[in-house]
């Protein structure tokens, strides 16, 4: 898939960047941007360009004044995704090929906006293999992107998150973390812990092929959504409907967990749009 072909989508940060670097987002650093910010004396900030003739006139001990302005700065980008065994199941597109539409359409949208963007992979550990260092430009993240479509995983378990912290930044990210979220939930509870100076967007990829879309009645070979092991399973209605009330508790409990953090997630099944992305950020958060 070439660039041309990606669809971008637009967000915006919550908050002020600290970044020195000119970009998109409102930030607290002084520079050439058009937000007011006060005055100050020509020798505190020595830009003649901006002084103010008429807050100096009005000054009893005769400083000159300048007018201050914050500039618009960059934010860090991020893209975790899960790489355990479960992201390899799909009934018509696998999870991992899903998110690399979802990885490609974060890098592209980053580098239109100005920003850096990075992914990291893990399962269960941080994969240096499976990381990008930050860019401005998406290339090396598109070529990352387009392994996950080829890679059939096979670690048991998405304990690496946690691991994942060493390779962000301290400053405030932008952090889409993508997976089926089939991990003990005190697991993921933790790394949200670990997680909260940045602003998290959980994508979650399910597949009705894991649950809805089974049979009423019959035997079905299922994978074991972790461990990847087969399993052979008589299917009754009621068992099915059993089935199905997990993964609908199991949602509850996964929202339940990022409302905590005030970081809700967004459901895709089986397909990516990325207009569902410009939704979510006018939904959810404010510039």
């Amino acid at each position: 898939m070439i660039a041309e072909d990606i669809k971008k989508f637009y967000y915006s940060i919550g908050w002020r960047s600290r970044a020195r670097h000119p970009g998109s987002h409102n930030s607290n650093q002084r520079g050439m941007g058009m937000e007011f910010r006060g005055h100050t004396t020509l020798l505190s900030y020595p830009d003649p360009r901006r002084i103010d003739i008429r807050q100096t006139i009005r000054d009893p001990m005769e400083q000159v004044h300048v007018r201050i302005f914050n500039q618009k700065s960059i934010s860090p980008i991020y893209a975790l995704c899960d790489l355990s065994a479960s992201m390899n199941f799909g009934s018509h597109f696998r999870k991992l090929s899903i998110a690399s539409d979802i990885v490609k359409s974060i890098a592209l949208s980053a580098s239109h906006v100005g920003d850096p963007f990075t992914f990291i992979g893990f399962d269960e550990e941080g994969r240096e293999d499976w990381l990008t260092p930050a860019s401005f430009k998406p290339h090396h993240a598109l070529e990352m992107a387009d392994k996950l479509k080829e890679y059939h995983p096979t670690a048991e378990n998405s304990r690496g998150l946690q691991d994942v912290m060493r390779y962000l930044t301290r400053e405030r990210a932008l952090i889409f973390l993508i997976s089926d979220f089939h991990m003990p939930l005190k697991d993921l509870e933790a790394a949200m812990g670990e997680l909260l100076r940045h602003h998290v967007v959980p994508i979650v990829l399910w597949d009705k092929g894991e649950y809805e879309d089974l049979p009423d009645f019959g035997i079905t070979n299922i994978t074991d959504s972790e461990t990847g092991a087969k399993r052979t399973l008589f299917l009754r209605k009621d068992y099915k409907q059993r089935i199905i009330e997990s993964f609908e508790a199991r949602k509850a409990a996964i929202n339940a967990l990022f409302m905590q953090f005030d970081t809700p997630p967004i459901f895709l099944e089986s397909t990516f749009d990325a207009d569902d992305l410009t939704e979510y950020f006018h939904q959810f958060i404010a510039a």
